[in-house]
């Protein structure tokens, strides 16, 4: 019986070292101990943080009684508070004269009112104010054939101005104004019939009620002057008229049939009460808004 050859297997040194070398890492991996990440729990706890300083007396109290919700939501409104300014009810008061029409007069204008007005300024809004003033003319309007004249005639007017910045400085304003006004006066009127025949009315004695809406600026110059201009939409309610006439012009409206009107006055300016308020700028304002609500 023949025996075969015996054949060496080429591989069989490296897989063993292989082998080897795998059991022995292996073994050590088993050996290392069991590495996990724990993520920290914050404990629970029923502390109540300290308001920040300077908080309203009226915020610690809720601190106190334990109602957050409140405390969170007064301190907010806290922090608006020093964001937009508000002004006392009696801010500050104003006196001014109304000289446009007579500078109009020095380009020619025929009639002319000027008056007084005096405006109460309160939580730098509601402006309640009242003109005085005496209107005349002395004209011969073009394509009539009359002439009219008025003395000095007292007008009254009283209303309101509403102030759409009144979250900003006094100093400055845009402003929406109601008034109504009233007049008594007189006037004489001459007809013109012909070249030579003219028919004469004189002595006629008026009154007018009308009401103005107009819209504004108010800025100020210097110190407590300041400067403001109004245009000025007006319609006649009612006014006296006789057999012979109807008047042309009414103080302190302006031809009778007209509907625009302007003023342009200075004003000087009293303070009832100081306009200081809480010293804080908007940006420090919002800052310790978020300080608020990261402590809350």
């Amino acid at each position: 019986m023949s025996r075969q050859p015996h054949i060496d297997n080429p591989f069989k040194g490296p897989l063993l070292l292989m082998a080897l070398c795998l059991f022995i890492g292996l073994g050590a991996l088993a050996q290392q101990p069991d590495k996990r990440h724990v993520t920290p729990v914050k404990p629970e706890t029923n502390q109540v943080k300290p308001p920040p300083k300077g908080t309203d007396e009226k915020i610690i109290q809720q601190y106190i009684s334990g109602d957050s919700a409140a405390a969170v939501a007064e301190a907010r409104k806290d922090s608006l508070r020093r964001v937009y300014k508000h002004y006392p009810l009696l801010t500050d008061f104003s006196v001014g004269l109304n000289f446009a029409e007579p500078l109009f007069m020095i380009f020619g204008q025929s009639y002319g009112n000027v008056d007084v007005n005096a405006t109460l300024n309160m939580w730098n809004r509601l402006q309640p104010t009242i003109e005085l003033g005496l209107g005349w003319a002395n004209s011969s309007p073009e394509d009539e054939d009359f002439s009219y004249k008025c003395k000095p005639s007292p007008y009254f007017k009283v209303g309101v101005n509403y102030n759409f910045m009144f979250k900003n400085s006094p100093d400055y304003q845009a402003l929406f104004g109601l008034r109504l006004g009233y007049s008594p006066f007189s006037y004489d009127m001459t007809y013109t019939i012909s070249s030579t025949n003219y028919q004469n009315v004189s002595g006629q004695s008026s009154y007018a009620l009308w009401g103005e809406a107009g819209i504004g600026l108010k800025v100020k110059l210097w110190d407590r002057l300041s400067m403001g201009w109004m245009a000025r939409y007006h319609g006649i309610f009612n006014y006296g008229k006789s057999e012979d006439s109807s008047p042309w012009f009414v103080p302190g409206y302006g031809p009778r049939t007209g509907s625009l009107g302007f003023s342009f006055s200075i004003y000087y300016t009293l303070p009832i009460r100081s306009r200081a308020k809480i010293a804080i700028s908007p940006d420090e304002a919002i800052t310790t808004n978020n300080q608020n609500q990261n402590r809350l």
